[in-house]
C-alpha cells in the first residue's frame, strides 16, 4: 500500500494538477491514515435472528446450497472463449464457497453460494435431476442475490444451460449453448436485469439471442434482492425485484431482434434510376439579385452616436506593476538579469468605465444584407425518397410459440466482477408460481426485515466516502482518492492487464506520462553534461519575454515570479 500511495500521488500530481509537488503528498500520506471500512454488521441484541431450516418445497431445481452441496456444483477451469476471435485468452480462476454472510447477516445457518476473488473470472454450474421442458408450460426462476460489497462493475446472473450431451461441467464457459440468460449486470453507468434468450430459426438451426429492449435496472444494495422471471405459455413474461414487478410484456414484441422477421425484404438487387429526383426544393432559377442589393456592406460599424463617459481614465495603464510582489532573494541580476516585478490590472480602472485611449464601440450595420442567395422553391421534378421496391423474404418463417424453450438441462453462473463476495441462495426453476411465492416466504420474506434492521443500525464511516472509486473526485479527498485508484487499477492487472487499462485509464495514463518525463530527464542530464558552463549576457529583447512571462505567471494568481533558468549565451 505503501508503494501504491506513493506512486498514486506522483501520477496524479504530474497529469492532473502539475503544481502539486510530490514531496507534499507525501507529507500528508504521512499525517493521514488509510480509510478502514467499517463492519456493516450490527450487534445488536434486540434483532432476533432465527434459525435456518430447509423448505419442504417440491420443485424441478431448488437449490438452498445445504450439506452436500460440493457434489451437485461444480465449478469449471475452462478457458474463457473471446467472443470476436475464439481464441482462448482467460482460464475461470475465480474461487466459489458456501457460507454465512458476513454483512447483515438474518439467519443462523443460512448459507450461501459466494464469489471469493475480485476482478476474475468465475464459472459454476449444477445440472438437473433430470431436463426442465417448458414446452406448453410456465416458467419460472427465482433466486437471490446479496452484494454485500455493492457492485460497480460485474454481474451476477445466471444461465439455464440447453440440454446436450456435451454438457460437461467442468468445461462450462461463455461459449457453453444456454436457453436463457437472467439476472443483473452492472458497470459504470450501464445497469440492467438481463432477460435474454436463445432463439432456434426453423429454416436454418441456427440459435440466435433475443435481448430485452427496456430491462428494469438492477438494485445496487448490500442486503438481499429477490429476482423472479416468470414466462407463461401465452408468451407473456414478468419481471419481478423484491417481489413487485418491475416488468412486463411479450417475447414476440419486446424483444430485440424480433423472434419473427419481416414478411418482405428490400431487393438487395434493385438500383435507383439515374434520372430519379429526390431533392425536394431548388433554388427559383428565375430569381434575381436586386439592384439595390449590397454585399459589400460590413456586419457592425462604428456607432458615431457613443460618447466617451465622463469618468474615462484617459492617462491611467490598464496594467501595473504588482505592488506586493517582492524580489526573490536568490534572484541573482548579473546571471538572472534586471528582476521587473508582475503586472497586475490597474485597480483605478476597477473603479471607472475604463483606462488608456478611448474609442467608439461598433454596432450592428443597419445596412448589411450579407451574400444574396436565390429563394427557394418547390422542384417541379420531384420523385419523393426512392426506396428499393419489396420483395418476398426468403428467409421468413413465424414462430408463435417462443415460449416453448428448448430443454434446460443445469444452471450455471459464468461472471466476471469487480467485487468480490456475491452470495446467491434459495434458486427456484419450475413451473409454478406458487411454490416460488411460498419459497419467497419462508426465506426472503422473513430475511429481508431483519437485513434492513441491521442495515439502519449500522453506523457509516466518517468521513463518508464514495462506494465505487468510479465516483471519486481527486479534490474531495486527494490521497484516497489516489489510493483507491492504484490499488483498484493493479487488482484488475493482475488477472487482466488489459481490463485494468480500459476500467482505470487514468492510472496508465499517468504512468506512461512519468516514464516519458524521467526518459526525457536522463536523456537532458546526458546532453547538457557534455557542455562546459558560459557565461552569457542578458539582452534587452531577453528582458521584454521575462517581463511578458512574468505578467502571465501574475494573471494565473502565481505567489511570485518565476526564476528564470537559461541563460544567453554572449
Amino acid at each position: 500500500m505503501r508503494f501504491n500511495a506513493v506512486f498514486a500521488s506522483v501520477l496524479f500530481s504530474s497529469t492532473l494538477y502539475g503544481g502539486v509537488c510530490a514531496d507534499d503528498l507525501e507529507d500528508v500520506l504521512e499525517d493521514t491514515p488509510s480509510p478502514v471500512a467499517k463492519s456493516a454488521t450490527s450487534s445488536s441484541s434486540a434483532i432476533e435472528h432465527p434459525t435456518f431450516t430447509p423448505v419442504t418445497i417440491k420443485a424441478p431445481f431448488l437449490e438452498q446450497f445445504t450439506d452436500g452441496w460440493d457434489s451437485r456444483w461444480i465449478p469449471s477451469h475452462a478457458k474463457k472463449e473471446n467472443d470476436k476471435t475464439g481464441d482462448e485468452e482467460w482460464t475461470y480462476i475465480g474461487n466459489w464457497a458456501v457460507e454465512e454472510p458476513t454483512v447483515f447477516k438474518a439467519i443462523e445457518g443460512d448459507k450461501g453460494l459466494v464469489v471469493k476473488d475480485k476482478a476474475a473470472h468465475h464459472a459454476i454450474s449444477a445440472k438437473f435431476p433430470k431436463k426442465i421442458d417448458s414446452k406448453g408450460k410456465t416458467l419460472v426462476v427465482q433466486y437471490e442475490v446479496k452484494l454485500q460489497n455493492g457492485l460497480e462493475c460485474g454481474g451476477a446472473y445466471l444461465k439455464l444451460l440447453r440440454e446436450n450431451k456435451a454438457l460437461h461441467q467442468e468445461e462450462f464457459s461463455n461459449a457453453s449453448p444456454y436457453v436463457i440468460m437472467f439476472g443483473p449486470d452492472k458497470c459504470g453507468s450501464a445497469n440492467k436485469v438481463h432477460f435474454i434468450f436463445q432463439h432456434k430459426n426453423p429454416k436454418t438451426s441456427e440459435y440466435e439471442e433475443k435481448h430485452l429492449k427496456s430491462p428494469p435496472s438492477a438494485r445496487i444494495v448490500k442486503t438481499t434482492t429477490l429476482y423472479t422471471l416468470i414466462v407463461r405459455p401465452d408468451q407473456t413474461f414478468e419481471i419481478k425485484i423484491d417481489g413487485t414487478s418491475a416488468k412486463n410484456g411479450t417475447l414476440l414484441e419486446d424483444f430485440t431482434p424480433p423472434v419473427n422477421p419481416e414478411k418482405e425484404i428490400s431487393d438487395p438487387k434493385d438500383t435507383k434510376p439515374d434520372d430519379w429526383v429526390d431533392v425536394s426544393r431548388i433554388p427559383d432559377p428565375e430569381a434575381t439579385k436586386p439592384e439595390d442589393w449590397d454585399e459589400s456592406a460590413p456586419y457592425e460599424i462604428v456607432d458615431e452616436e457613443a460618447t466617451k463617459p465622463d469618468d474615462w481614465l484617459d492617462d491611467e495603464p490598464t496594467a501595473v506593476p504588482d505592488p506586493e510582489a517582492q524580489k526573490p532573494e536568490d534572484w541573482d541580476d548579473e546571471e538572472d538579469g534586471d528582476w521587473i516585478p508582475p503586472t497586475v490590472n490597474n485597480p483605478k480602472c476597477d473603479e471607472a468605465s475604463g483606462c488608456g485611449k478611448w474609442e467608439p464601440p461598433t454596432k450592428k450595420n443597419p445596412a448589411y444584407k450579407g451574400k444574396w442567395t436565390a429563394p427557394l422553391i418547390d422542384n417541379p421534378a420531384y420523385k419523393g425518397p426512392w426506396e428499393p421496391r419489396k420483395i418476398p423474404n426468403p428467409g421468413y418463417f413465424e414462430d408463435k410459440t417462443p415460449a416453448n424453450f428448448e430443454p434446460m438441462g443445469a444452471v450455471g453462473f459464468e461472471i466476471w466482477t469487480m467485487q468480490n463476495d456475491i452470495l446467491f441462495d434459495n434458486i427456484y426453476i419450475g413451473h409454478s408460481i406458487e411454490d416460488a411465492e411460498n419459497l419467497k416466504a419462508l426465506t426472503f420474506d422473513i430475511k429481508q426485515p431483519i437485513e434492513k434492521l441491521e442495515a439502519a443500525e449500522a453506523t457509516p464511516p466518517e468521513p463518508e466516502k464514495p462506494k465505487s472509486p468510479s465516483d471519486l473526485k481527486f479534490l474531495d479527498d486527494p490521497v484516497y482518492y489516489v489510493r483507491e485508484k492504484v490499488d483498484l487499477f493493479l487488482t484488475i492487472a493482475k488477472n487482466d492487464p488489459i481490463q485494468a487499462i480500459k476500467f482505470v485509464p487514468e492510472v496508465a495514463g499517468g504512468a506512461f506520462a512519468i516514464l516519458f518525463t524521467v526518459i526525457a530527464l536522463v536523456v537532458g542530464t546526458m546532453v547538457s553534461g557534455g557542455s562546459p558552463p558560459q557565461e552569457k549576457k542578458v539582452t534587452d529583447k531577453a528582458k521584454e519575454v521575462a517581463a511578458g512571462a512574468k505578467a502571465t505567471e501574475a494573471k494565473k494568481d502565481a505567489p511570485e515570479a518565476t526564476k528564470r533558468t537559461s541563460k544567453k549565451a554572449d
